[in-house]
């Protein structure tokens, strides 16, 4: 039986993924925060811009909680919860911060999950679409 040891999420990891959120939520003239969490749902990184809405704080950390949680971007999940989708109570069922809109992803390293992103503050899909462009500069 072979072990693999995979690097967790670092601090600079987090850092160069606020970077890269950053330069593409500018880029489009969104104003955005950015929230990265490590495999436990810690926070390990997180960056509002003065001008984003106040809220896009709460989102962008419920939008990478539930990308962690679920393994899985939000993007793919939105049509889950819909009334008549397999997970329609799951948002109020737990005692915990899911969020199902676009902008949330997870992060993998050689395969395993080591964390996860969330953008909130700008169209669903811009936040989804800025996080993506960040985890390809991991």
């Amino acid at each position: 039986m072979s072990t693999t040891t995979v690097t967790p999420l670092t601090a600079a990891d987090a850092e160069t993924l606020v970077a890269a959120a950053r330069r593409a939520a500018d880029a489009a003239g969104v104003p955005v925060s950015i929230t990265v969490l490590d495999a436990g749902g810690h926070l390990l990184a997180f960056r509002r811009d003065e001008r984003a809405v106040l809220i896009s704080g709460e989102t962008s950390t419920a939008k990478a909680y539930t990308a962690l949680q679920l393994n899985a971007p939000t993007a793919d999940l939105v049509d889950l919860v819909r009334p008549d989708g397999p997970f329609h109570s799951l948002p109020t069922a737990l005692n915990k911060p899911l969020l199902f809109i676009a902008g949330g992803v997870p992060i993998h390293r050689d395969g395993r999950l080591i964390g996860a992103l969330g953008l909130g503050g700008g169209a669903p899909e811009q936040d989804h679409g800025f996080a993506r462009t960040a985890l390809q500069a991991l």
